[in-house]
């Protein structure tokens, strides 16, 4: 499988601008591309509190109609950003977008403190499989906590696609988190970041990478825009769980309500804050 981490820098609040670049960038990716990967709301950036109502848009705007006609026209997948109106309530969310139409959604778990009040924790992890692959998403501070892609190696996922907008002092991390999120759950993690400065006096750290189920760093994007293709060798899968697989010698669940849908989709519910473990 191969995929494209295309870092970029974006404009806040300019989705003219923002969706433009990533309709140039889905054009002229590679013809043996599978995936294409953009940072966290690659498409809105991260809109003022007075912005965000007129610039987040639902599932079915005009935004994401664009991304799918350019998904169609080159026979890739996507994974991009989005700040998501749902009905009026708003959520930080990402996308896997494939030449059939919406295959994914995701709404992050895990706010930053700045966008809290702003958006709405989601309440759910999913996958889903593209071409064989099991495929799940997180986005940004997600992979500070390790459930996030426990609860997505729980429902099966081989590849972790990461969207963030990550930015200074924190770069590192990031950098040791998607490592280790990758090496616990031995699944390949692929974490795409924004680059640049936003508003606020914000810059995005770059460090867009590729890990393998080993934990092993196999391409670190430096603070600039780039455009890197990776090749995930498969087999590694199943080599890092030859002598020991940590899903099956685990002695503890996350809880909550698994729901295995007809084409292909899993979701892991989210139990309530004070709900009561049980597993003793």
């Amino acid at each position: 499988m191969k995929i494209e981490l295309v870092q970029l820098a974006g404009r806040d609040g300019d989705t003219a601008y923002n969706v433009e670049r990533t309709l140039k960038a889905i054009a002229s990716c590679a013809d043996d591309t599978d995936f294409l990967v953009f940072p966290e709301t690659q498409l809105m950036g991260f809109a003022a509190v007075e912005q965000l109502a007129s610039v987040a848009e639902p599932l079915d705007g005009p935004s994401l109609q664009a991304i799918l006609q350019a998904v169609r026209e080159r026979n890739v997948a996507v994974v991009v950003g989005i700040a998501e109106n749902a009905a009026g309530t708003f959520y930080n969310s990402s996308v896997l977008v494939t030449p059939e139409g919406i295959a994914l959604r995701y709404r992050k778990t895990h706010l930053w403190p700045s966008e809290r009040g702003l958006f709405c924790p989601g309440d759910r992890y999913v996958t889903t499989l593209w071409k064989g692959v099991r495929v799940g998403i997180l986005i940004c501070y997600d992979i500070e906590f390790p459930e996030s892609s426990r609860a997505l190696a729980q429902l099966g996922a081989e590849l972790i696609i990461v969207t963030n907008g990550n930015m200074d002092p924190y770069g590192p991390v990031h950098r040791t988190a998607i490592m280790a999120r990758a090496q616990e759950n031995q699944a390949f993690a692929v974490m795409v970041n924004r680059v640049g400065a936003g508003d606020d006096g914000l810059v995005f750290a770059g460090g867009s990478a590729l890990v393998d189920p080993f934990g092993r760093l196999l391409f670190e994007a430096g603070r600039e825009e780039c455009r890197q293709v990776v090749e995930l060798d498969l087999d590694q899968l199943q080599a890092s769980r030859r002598e020991y697989d940590y899903l099956r010698d685990r002695r503890w669940h996350l809880p909550g309500e698994r729901i295995d849908h007809a084409d292909g989709r899993r979701e892991l519910l989210i139990p309530a804050i004070d709900q009561p473990l049980t597993g003793r």
